[in-house]
């Protein structure tokens, strides 16, 4: 392993350990943090496999919920959200060595509950960075009304430090998207 990472990786790994420290233990990068998107990568290593040495249903679920979650909260005009359900579908493995790509969209951002569509692919390896077959594909709903305990105001600080939406903060109340994953 390189002990100097591009700077490009260095920040990505920044973001993810002050985003979701859960996330960055097991190696996944955030890229992306907006409203209307979260896009991340995920290097498969034997920390987020299974016996097998492919990649655990569980640690696709981890990474649905979280993405699903940081963007909820950013689109709720930062309001306290919690996921209430969570239905994945798995459909090809990634094992050690593969690349997975992430990209969480919202479906439906009401003022109650918003449902958002996550998906993961193995990163092509002849083309770095594109999206070869994917591999699930998750429904999150979250509550996202719910009010931010006093102790926790700063919650949303480090979404708002990383988003790459400029109108994050100003991010819609009530709005049905259509997903383009």
């Amino acid at each position: 392993m390189d002990p100097h990472p591009p700077p490009q990786q260095q920040e990505s790994g920044k973001k993810t350990a002050e985003l979701d420290p859960v996330l960055h233990s097991i190696g996944f990068e955030i890229e992306e943090v907006s409203p209307s998107q979260v896009t991340g990568r995920l290097p498969i290593t034997s920390k987020c496999c299974q016996p097998f040495q492919v990649l655990h249903g569980g640690v696709s679920a981890l990474v649905a919920e979280g993405l699903a979650s940081m963007g909820a909260h950013m689109a709720s005009g930062f309001r306290r959200v919690a996921g209430v359900s969570l239905s994945i579908n798995h459909f090809r493995s990634a094992k050690v060595g593969d690349v997975v790509l992430v990209r969480a969209a919202p479906i439906h951002v009401g003022r109650s509950t918003q449902v958002w569509d996550v998906k993961l692919w193995k990163q092509d390896p002849l083309t770095q960075g594109k999206k070869g077959p994917q591999i699930s594909e998750s429904r999150v709903t979250l509550l996202c009304n719910l009010p931010v305990p006093d102790n926790l105001k700063h919650a949303g600080d480090a979404l708002k430090k990383y988003a790459t939406d400029a109108a994050a903060a100003e991010a819609p109340k009530t709005t049905t998207f259509t997903s383009r994953l």
